[in-house]
């Protein structure tokens, strides 16, 4: 065979070849673009909402005012195995806990969780958990404090978004007698659920504030939580993010080394901003004061990053607790005005 015309024949091959293997690193970065942003259904009205016990335990008398409320707002709701039993401080032993969010994961009539109390409990069944059926039907997860677990979990490994909120021991039974911040922060989970606008949270100005704007997906939870979750399966991912943190009960030394745990992770390094909600924070013990407050820890932290940062945000273990949705994209605002976190489309 003529060697010139060989070669020349193999020309469209391999630019056939080529562009094969450029459509397909597009597609690669497609897929992992999209998959930054995987958004359950929002509900409607006569959707199914299941309630859980991952971790503490609590009693049906308990529920009651948040199932009237999600009732009030079109919903159904179904009560898991797990409400009403209890293990010591579990909701349940760890193999009931399992089957009944299992079973809920599974049901694709359930449209959300909504995960009863915080407490403790989650880590001990997260690595059993089964997310195939949920990948093909996925749906809202709902909760805060010790289901942070479930939040970096489903985000670290499957990119879904969930809401970091208030669970049922929070729904106040006699809402004549709640306040307007309770009232507030608990129809921000109906309008996080219905999905029918887009979120906006404002917070005071700070002095220790850092000025500046970021745009990047949000991230966080607890602080105790995301640092157990170190070197696991679950631990958060914080690149290009937005992390935002609470904590409740903690010395303020505590503080200090699990922030410094973020630091020497790496978490820090490459965040776009940094939202620091409520930590009420433990008296230190007579004759052994720490000498830091919690600003001075946190800054001290991320003085060599240039990214916004803000304190006293509302989210965590206090009345003014939001919904935040995790894994969904943000702008994060920090002025001499106050702070600004906006959820874009």
């Amino acid at each position: 065979m003529n060697r010139k015309l060989f070669l020349s024949s193999l020309l469209p091959a391999s630019a056939m070849l080529y562009a094969f293997k450029s459509n397909a690193a597009t597609n690669v970065l497609t897929t992992e673009t999209a998959a930054k942003h995987k958004r359950p259904p929002y509900l409607k009205p006569g959707d199914l909402i299941g309630i859980t016990c991952p971790a503490g335990f609590i009693t049906h008398e308990e529920v009651e005012p948040a199932i009237q409320q999600m009732e009030s707002w079109g919903f159904k709701v179904v009560k898991g195995k797990t409400v009403g039993a209890r293990d010591f401080t579990f909701g349940g032993t760890d193999q009931e806990r399992l089957a009944d969010l299992q079973e809920m994961l599974n049901d694709t009539s359930i449209k959300a969780i909504m995960c009863a109390r915080g407490g403790y409990g989650a880590v001990r069944i997260v690595d059993q958990l089964d997310f195939s059926i949920f990948k093909i039907s996925p749906k809202w997860l709902i909760g805060f404090s010790d289901i942070t677990i479930l939040h970096c979990h489903l985000n670290s490994n499957y990119r879904f978004a969930s809401i970091h909120s208030k669970m049922c021991n929070s729904f106040p039974s006699d809402w004549s007698k709640a306040e307007p911040i309770q009232i507030d922060t608990i129809k921000s989970i109906e309008k996080a659920l219905k999905g029918e606008e887009l979120m906006r949270y404002e917070a005071a100005y700070q002095s220790n504030n850092r000025v500046g704007e970021a745009e990047g997906e949000l991230i966080g939870g607890n602080l105790r939580c995301i640092e157990n979750l170190a070197g696991s399966a679950s631990e958060i991912k914080t690149d290009g993010k937005i992390l935002f943190v609470e904590d409740v009960g903690e010395y303020l030394y505590s503080i200090d080394r699990m922030f410094y745990n973020l630091k020497r992770a790496g978490k820090l390094k490459k965040l776009k901003g940094l939202v620091v909600g409520g930590f009420r924070v433990k008296k230190d013990d007579d004759n052994d004061g720490f000498g830091r407050t919690l600003e001075q820890i946190v800054m001290d932290k991320v003085k060599e990053f240039g990214y916004p940062v803000c304190f006293d945000f509302p989210v965590g273990h206090q009345k003014a607790n939001y919904a935040l949705k995790c894994g969904v994209k943000h702008k994060l605002t920090v002025g001499e005005q106050g702070t600004i976190l906006q959820e874009l489309a």
